[in-house]
C-alpha cells in the first residue's frame, strides 16, 4: 500500500496529502473552527483580518473562516456523495450492459443515449429549479442527469477486459456473475473507476457551488461557499476581497482534484500500454519458435 501511495510522485502525495487535510477539516470543523459560523453579530460585521478573525468578517459579522471550514462539509463533502453515488449507479448499468451485451446492452445504451442527448449542466439547473433545493434533491438530480456518461466509460472498459483468458477460464469452472466481477471485473477496472471519479469530482464541486451561487443550491444560513460568494457579490464595488476566500477555496479544490486525477490517469495508460508491449512481445516470441 505504501509502494502505490508513493508511486503517485512528489506533485501527486502532495495532492493526495491536501486532499485528506481538507477532508480531516471538515470532519473536525467544531474543534478548528475558531468561532460559531452561524453566529450573527452586527457589530462585528465587515470587520478586517485580525488575531481574532482570521479572514475578517462578513456583512453579518460572521467569522469568515469559520464559515469557510464549515463550508467544506456541504461543498466538498456533499461533492464526494453526489460522486459516489454517480459513480455506483453507473458503474452498475455499465457492468452488466459490457458484460451480458445483446439485447440487454442495446437497450441500456439506448437509454444513455436519450439521456446524453440533454445538455447536463442545463438539465440539472432546470430540474432543480423546479423542485424545491435541497441537498437531498440535488444528489438524486446529479446521479439521474450523469450516469449515463460513466455508464458508458465503464461499458468500454468492461468490454476490453471481458476477453481476457482469466474471464473465460472463471465462466468454464461456472463461476457466477457476481464472482467474476468482484474477483475479476472490478479489481481490473477499479484503478480506472477511481481516476475518473477524482478527475470529475472537481466539476460536481462547480455544479453545487453554482447552484448554490444561483440560489438553487443548498440554501443560508449553511455555510457553503458557493453561497458565501452568492452573498459577498453585493459588495463587490466596495469589499472585493468578500469574494476571495470562497473563490480562492474553490479554485484551488478543484485544481486539486484535477491534477490528482490526472496523475492516477497517467499511471494507468503507463500500466496499459507495459501490458500492450508485454503482449506483443510474448505474441513474436511464439512466432519465432513456431
Amino acid at each position: 500500500m505504501r509502494k502505490r501511495i508513493f508511486q503517485f510522485g512528489v506533485m501527486g502525495n502532495i495532492c493526495l496529502f491536501m486532499i485528506i487535510v481538507i477532508l480531516l477539516m471538515s470532519i473536525f470543523a467544531p474543534l478548528i473552527a475558531p468561532h460559531d459560523p452561524l453566529l450573527v453579530s452586527l457589530v462585528n460585521k465587515f470587520k478586517p483580518p485580525s488575531f481574532q478573525y482570521w479572514l475578517g468578517t462578513d456583512q453579518l459579522g460572521r467569522c469568515i473562516l469559520s464559515r469557510l471550514i464549515y463550508g467544506i462539509r456541504a461543498t466538498v463533502l456533499t461533492s464526494l456523495l453526489a460522486m459516489l453515488a454517480t459513480i455506483l449507479f453507473g458503474s452498475i448499468i455499465g457492468i452488466i450492459s459490457g458484460y451480458f451485451g445483446g439485447k440487454i446492452d442495446s437497450l441500456l445504451m439506448r437509454i444513455c443515449d436519450i439521456v446524453l442527448s440533454f445538455p447536463s449542466d442545463v438539465m440539472i439547473i432546470a430540474i432543480i429549479g423546479i423542485i424545491s433545493p435541497s441537498l437531498f434533491n440535488i444528489i438524486i438530480t446529479i446521479v439521474a442527469i450523469k450516469w449515463a456518461w460513466y455508464a458508458r466509460i465503464i461499458r468500454s472498459a468492461v468490454l476490453r477486459y471481458k476477453h481476457q483468458n482469466y474471464i473465460y477460464f472463471a465462466k468454464i469452472h461456472h463461476a457466477s456473475f457476481f464472482y467474476i466481477m468482484s474477483k475479476h471485473l472490478l479489481p481490473s477496472i477499479g484503478g480506472e473507476i477511481l481516476a475518473l471519479a477524482t478527475i470529475n469530482i472537481g466539476g460536481v464541486i462547480l455544479m453545487i457551488s453554482a447552484l448554490s451561487f444561483l440560489g438553487l443550491g443548498i440554501q443560508a444560513p449553511t455555510p457553503e461557499w458557493g453561497t458565501m460568494l452568492s452573498e459577498a457579490k453585493d459588495y463587490l464595488i466596495n469589499r472585493p476581497y468578500l469574494m476571495l476566500p470562497a473563490g480562492l477555496a474553490i479554485t484551488l479544490t478543484v485544481i486539486i482534484f484535477n491534477y490528482l486525477g490526472d496523475i492516477m490517469q497517467e499511471k494507468i495508460n503507463q500500466k496499459s500500454s507495459t501490458r500492450h508491449l508485454i503482449a506483443i512481445s510474448d505474441e513474436n516470441q511464439v512466432e519465432d519458435k513456431s
